[in-house]
């Protein structure tokens, strides 16, 4: 900001002048929230995909199933938190973030999303291309549209642009096993209720009497968080989709 002033209006002044002309006009520093980027032809395919699902009734949301894969780790996010504390107070364990070195243990799981509830949760140990995602497709999918007795022919699937659900060979899959696919903006992720899910299963997660302690644990962890998930739930968030449509 401060060279921008000084090579565009020829003004020279301190980063701290600066500073408390921001906060006299009342501006606050704050960390950056970070969100996926956006150029132009992102926005034209959002907006496009709005257009298309602009008179999709709820009904019409019921019949999609939800997909994403997602990170679980031993203490929650790799983002910042906040403390208040107060000054030269010695470090008190809430004024703390614990880590462990090299991470501290993660996890990677595939999961779906539909009306009538979660469906299969799959854990991915060692990185995920397309080979495996058409395995997961094949039985986490599959066993979930038999579980809730879903026709084929009646549902749409929901993936993003990745690469992997791109890919030739699975398109091909997903041609031979004749399942309609939803065609999806890149880089909205927001769009998809199923982020909302991930979400609430790391507020549960957040909120067990014992966090988890190890890879293993986080996975036991999230799995029995994801299955204690009510239907309701999941229909919640579904029914949201009419209102984003709306907002894009």
């Amino acid at each position: 900001m401060r060279c921008r002033l000084k090579d565009e209006e020829g003004v020279d002044v301190s980063a701290s002048t600066v500073r408390r002309a921001f906060r006299r006009n009342g501006l606050v520093g704050r960390v950056k929230a970070k969100k996926p980027l956006l150029r132009w032809k992102h926005r034209e395919a959002r907006l496009a995909f709005a257009r298309r699902h602009r008179d999709w009734t709820h009904e019409d949301w019921e019949q999609v199933i939800w997909s994403d894969e997602s990170k679980f780790q031993i203490f929650g996010s790799d983002g910042r938190e906040y403390c208040w504390r107060k000054p030269g107070e010695p470090l008190l364990p809430n004024h703390v973030k614990p880590t462990i070195k090299h991470g501290g243990g993660s996890i990677m799981v595939w999961g779906c999303m539909t009306s009538k509830g979660v469906g299969y949760l799959c854990r991915i140990d060692a990185g995920l291309d397309a080979e495996l995602y058409q395995r997961i497709l094949s039985d986490e999918l599959m066993k979930t549209l038999d579980w809730y007795d879903m026709d084929m022919e009646d549902i749409f699937f929901q993936h993003d642009n990745d690469p992997k659900h791109t890919a030739k060979s699975t398109k091909q899959w997903l041609d031979e096993h004749q399942l309609n696919v939803l065609t999806w903006p890149a880089q909205s992720p927001y769009v998809n209720p199923i982020e909302h899910l991930w979400t609430e299963v790391e507020r549960r997660l957040r909120g067990l009497p014992q966090p988890p302690h190890s890879a293993e644990d986080v996975w036991e962890k999230v799995k029995g968080v994801w299955n204690s998930i009510e239907a309701e739930c999941c229909l919640k968030l579904i029914r949201t989709m009419p209102t984003r449509v709306e907002d894009i």
